[in-house]
C-alpha cells in the first residue's frame, strides 16, 4: 500500500550550491540538488548522479522501504582504500509522487559533512 506523502513530504528543487565532504575533501557537488523535507526528519539534499566528483558507489546489497517514497538501494562509498559501508542511497523508482528524486543521491550525515548555500 501506498501512503499518501501530501503534508508530510515536501520537494523544493533549488540552484543554491551543495557541497558534501568527506574530512577536508570535496566529494560532490552541485546546483542542481531536490530537497526533501519530511515531517519529523532532518532536511535532506538529493543530488544528481554527476555531483560525485571523487570516489566511487558500489552496491551493497541494503535495500530498505518507505511507504511514502518507496524501496531505497544502498551503496558503499569506495575512495582509495577507505570503504564506507552504506554511506549513499538512492531511490532508482520511488513512488509516483516522489518522481523528482528518482536515482538522486543522499549521503549519509553519519560519515559525510555537508552544506547548502554556502560558496567556497
Amino acid at each position: 500500500m501506498i501512503h499518501n506523502p501530501d503534508g508530510r513530504i515536501t520537494l523544493t528543487p533549488h540552484s543554491a550550491p551543495v557541497t558534501v565532504r568527506l574530512g577536508d575533501d570535496i566529494i560532490a557537488e552541485t546546483r542542481q540538488a531536490v530537497q526533501l523535507s519530511e515531517k519529523g526528519y532532518p532536511d535532506r539534499q538529493y543530488l544528481p548522479g554527476d555531483a560525485l566528483l571523487s570516489g566511487t558507489l558500489q552496491p551493497s546489497g541494503t535495500r530498505t522501504y518507505c511507504p511514502f517514497k518507496g524501496h531505497a538501494t544502498y551503496y558503499d562509498f569506495v575512495t582509495g582504500d577507505q570503504v564506507i559501508k552504506d554511506a549513499v542511497w538512492v531511490y532508482e523508482q520511488p513512488t509516483d509522487a516522489m518522481t523528482a528524486i528518482s536515482g538522486r543521491m543522499v549521503f549519509d550525515p553519519a560519515h559525510f559533512d555537508e552544506t547548502v548555500g554556502e560558496n567556497d
